[in-house]
């Protein structure tokens, strides 16, 4: 560990317990990911259509988007425990709920509770790593929302292989309720601001481009900035075309002829482990390569990766393959974009800025999982659903390209950059 990852005098821990505390919140919160395990034995047991149970997963990400610049706000005002804690006691309470389900409504009332404390718990380590980590911005904020991405691959195959079976659907989710209450609290209490001023040892700021501007904008401010609309429908129309595939996940991999319960199920940890990958090492890689460059790739990458996706799916490996690609290209959207909104606007007010931005990701769960749902019913597959997919990240692609790039870092006068090995 380097000399500066270690704890300052008055600082407590070393800041790499502030990563762990987020990747502990983001594994519990991402069960949310998941949701695509639960929709045929729901369909089954009440008699619901595709369109109906695709609501689900979209009143849950417009929760959460909600919650996020509800929560940015405040932790900006009061600090990151108070948004934590509510999330993970909102969230918990919204899975140990959703046990007594008896009809639809309380079923999406339930999973906007869920949404609701996700937006809580997932607004906190994104500015909390932004703020300990100005020298690894990308790395710490990627490790930190990879737990989210990574959360299905537990939490799926454990519901629908395990749980569900063995205990039947109520109680699958009073025990889940029960996991992450416990995992959300762990969290909760390891995420904590920084001192006011606070820098890594050896490391000194520059000002613009990656390392951060030349000031803090308000959000009113970034409000009147070209970039930031750019980058919202970017980041909107990005991510639909990964949400589509998310809530659908396992029902495509059964329609495509993978009828195994395990390899569909499969598809799901595949993805999860691509959109974690995606959040993480993308992140690492724009720390280098510069956040809108990595951006375009991944976008670009997703535009052509969809409908291929839908063509090769019948073929396994295949399939594994393409569902990690788009996975890998939509967990890029989120953290890469997390870290770009403390670059160009600031850290102090991260929470609201990229609370902002985090919209955009509300509306792409209004499109994306609607696409799949709606699409599905009309034509009994997805092949006009991946390609809808595939031109909505072309729209995002062009919009991400003229977004433009931050000006080059410069060293702050008279002061020369060090950072430590």
């Amino acid at each position: 560990m380097a000399i500066e990852d270690l704890p300052a005098a008055g600082h407590g821990i070393s800041r790499w317990w502030r990563v762990l505390g987020g990747v502990s919140m983001n594994l519990a919160l991402g069960a949310l990911y998941a949701w695509s395990v639960f929709v045929a034995p729901f369909e089954k047991q009440f008699g619901w259509k595709r369109t109906d149970t695709s609501m689900v997963f979209t009143i849950a990400v417009v929760m959460v988007a909600l919650g996020f610049v509800v929560a940015g706000r405040i932790q900006d005002r009061i600090g990151p425990l108070f948004c934590s804690l509510a999330g993970s006691i909102v969230a918990s309470l919204g899975f140990f709920l959703c046990s007594y389900t008896t009809n639809l409504p309380y079923l999406w009332a339930c999973f906007g509770m869920i949404g609701l404390g996700n937006g809580f718990g997932y607004a906190t380590p994104i500015p909390v790593m932004a703020k300990w980590f100005p020298d690894k911005r990308g790395l710490a904020v990627g490790l930190a929302v990879g737990g989210y991405g990574a959360g299905s691959a537990i939490f799926g195959p454990l519901s629908q292989l395990r749980l569900i079976p063995t205990y039947g659907l109520p109680a699958t989710f009073r025990i889940l309720g029960a996991i992450f209450l416990v995992m959300t609290l762990v969290g909760a209490f390891l995420l904590k601001n920084p001192p006011a001023g606070y820098k890594p040892a050896g490391w000194t700021p520059v000002t613009g481009g990656r390392s951060g501007p030349a000031r803090d904008l308000s959000p009113a401010e970034v409000l009147r900035t070209p970039r930031f609309y750019f980058m919202w429908v970017a980041y909107a129309l990005g991510c639909s075309a990964g949400l589509m595939v998310i809530s659908q996940l396992v029902p495509f991999a059964s329609s495509a002829g993978i009828a195994a319960t395990s390899l569909a199920t499969m598809t799901l940890v595949v993805g999860a482990f691509g959109n974690a990958s995606g959040r993480v090492l993308s992140a690492w890689m724009s720390d280098k390569l510069g956040r809108i460059n990595v951006l375009r790739v991944m976008i670009g990458l997703s535009m052509v990766a969809m409908p291929v996706l839908y063509a090769v799916g019948g073929n396994v490996v295949l399939l594994y393959f393409l569902v990690f690609v788009v996975y890998w290209c939509y967990g890029t959207q989120l953290s890469v974009n997390g870290a770009a909104a403390s670059d160009f606007w600031g850290t102090r007010n991260a929470g609201i800025n990229y609370g902002l931005l985090f919209t955009a990701w509300g509306v792409a769960g209004i499109i994306g999982p609607r696409i799949g749902g709606v699409l599905y019913d009309k034509y009994h597959n997805y092949q006009a659903a991946f390609y809808a997919g595939a031109a909505l990240a072309a729209v995002a692609l062009v919009c991400e390209l003229a977004a433009g790039m931050p000006a080059k870092p410069q060293p702050a006068a008279g002061v020369v950059r060090r950072v430590t090995a």
